[in-house]
């Protein structure tokens, strides 16, 4: 089966990147998104021959930007003998196809980029899902630009019609049935990390989930205070696969820290979706961990970036704790102060020097649940303050919903039990106040 250019080519030799300045941001922000763009290329490994801007302050539906712009690429392309284009927005195969046939070199967007590394940097069972479901579904649109890139190889045109249309509509179904076998198999390997983890609470041991832009030094952190191990490397998404480890504090008592896939501005959506179950420990952890690369000039733009992907995962009310990282390389710490407003627990450190490493641990330990009791409960939809209380500072072991009500079961601190008792299923009835 044809598939996007990731999938059915080798690497290519030189790229031209285009930067793309949408209505609503400044220059300076669609400059950075390039900078970062130019990143995630040579993180995939491609060389970078050329960049340029392009002003979108008014999409067009053939090539996104203006076709005049389009031709300076490809002149720019010919002049630098860049065999790829890449786009930093998210192209339709429309898109790409009008590109291609313009430009006359393979057009690939940012979205195919972040495929293509996830696609070299997965190692479990379930990142390698994850990844071919996310790419299953970026290609399906995509088929009919794939079969021109095929056509295009043998000397011909685009195809019109014929075996080639036949050809198509049984690449588009196989494709289908491939994409409800990766869910069906995803779903599998969540019910089996499910499983885990209520036999791993029945000790009840707290959990915090790591969480943070792409290389902000979350690898660091948990072999920092762990020895976990973890591969560290100065690229984006150096680390895909969550990691967990067992982290003794101050006082004796454990915590499960959990290191998480690194996020990132302008992340396609569809890869949120993909990579949910790889993102659970910080839907289930007690506490987050939000690092920050203290040092980056960019870390307030990387924090928020993170907290709108932590929003759509409905996490970002959960106790959290920020974690100014690679403090030993801010030259003035003074410039640090604007995290933190409106931020309760904020914490300075350093992997490499170990500064702050102490007062993280001191910190865990005085907010991390110790007095816990298992309910089991029943709460109608009226009560949804008690059930975002539930997310916020319960330990979670299975929820659903049934007959519009919130079925769960959890480790409640017992200062809260009193708010709970009413609804408990334990009695054989609820009755609330």
């Amino acid at each position: 089966m044809a598939e996007s250019f990731v999938d059915e080519r080798d690497k290519p030799l030189r790229a031209v990147l285009v930067g793309v300045w949408r209505k609503g941001e400044t220059r300076r922000q669609a400059e950075e998104h390039l900078e970062e763009l130019a990143e995630l290329v040579t993180t995939y490994g491609v060389p970078i021959a050329s960049q340029v801007m392009a002003n979108a302050q008014t999409v067009t539906p053939t090539y996104l930007i203006g076709s005049g712009k389009v031709d300076e690429v490809k002149e720019l392309a010919q002049a630098h003998d860049a065999d790829v284009i890449v786009v930093d927005d998210d192209l339709s195969g429309r898109q790409q196809q009008n590109w291609e046939k313009t430009t006359e070199r393979a057009v690939i967007d940012r979205q195919e980029v972040i495929l293509g590394i996830f696609a070299d940097r997965a190692q479990t069972r379930e990142a390698k899902l994850q990844v071919q479901l996310a790419r299953a579904e970026y290609s399906l649109p995509r088929l009919r630009r794939a079969w021109t890139h095929l056509e295009r190889q043998r000397g011909g045109g685009a195809f019109r019609g014929g075996a080639g249309e036949g050809q198509l509509e049984t690449d588009r179904r196989l494709l289908l049935l491939q994409i409800e076998k990766l869910k069906s198999d995803i779903q599998h390997v969540r019910q089996v990390r499910s499983t885990q983890r209520k036999a791993r609470t029945i000790r009840p041991v707290p959990s915090a989930a790591i969480v943070g832009y792409t290389n902000a030094g979350k690898s660091s952190l948990l072999n920092a205070i762990t020895g976990a191990g973890v591969l560290e490397e100065d690229k984006l998404f150096a680390t895909l696969d969550p990691t967990t480890r067992r982290f003794k504090l101050p006082a004796g008592e454990e915590v499960l820290l959990t290191d998480t896939v690194g996020f990132i501005r302008k992340l396609p959506h569809g890869l949120v979706d993909a990579f949910r179950a790889t993102l659970e420990e910080a839907e289930m952890g007690d506490i987050l961990l939000h690092v920050v690369d203290a040092s980056h000039p960019n870390a307030m733009d990387h924090l928020k970036a993170a907290e709108a992907v932590l929003a759509e995962l409905n996490v970002l009310g959960k106790l959290t704790i920020l974690v100014l990282n690679k403090i030993d390389l801010v030259d003035d710490l003074s410039t640090l102060s604007q995290f933190y407003i409106n931020r309760e627990h904020v914490v300075q450190t350093s992997t490499r020097t170990g500064e702050g490493l102490d007062q993280l641990a001191r910190l865990l330990s005085r907010l991390l649940p110790a007095d816990m009791e298992p309910m089991s409960l029943r709460l109608p939809p009226s009560r949804s303050d008690l059930i975002a209380k539930l997310h916020r500072e319960a330990r979670i072991r299975h929820s659903e919903w049934e007959d519009s009500d919130f079925m769960v079961e959890a480790l409640i601190p017992r200062r809260l039990k009193h708010q709970y008792d009413p609804y408990s299923t334990e009695t054989g009835s609820v009755t609330a106040p």
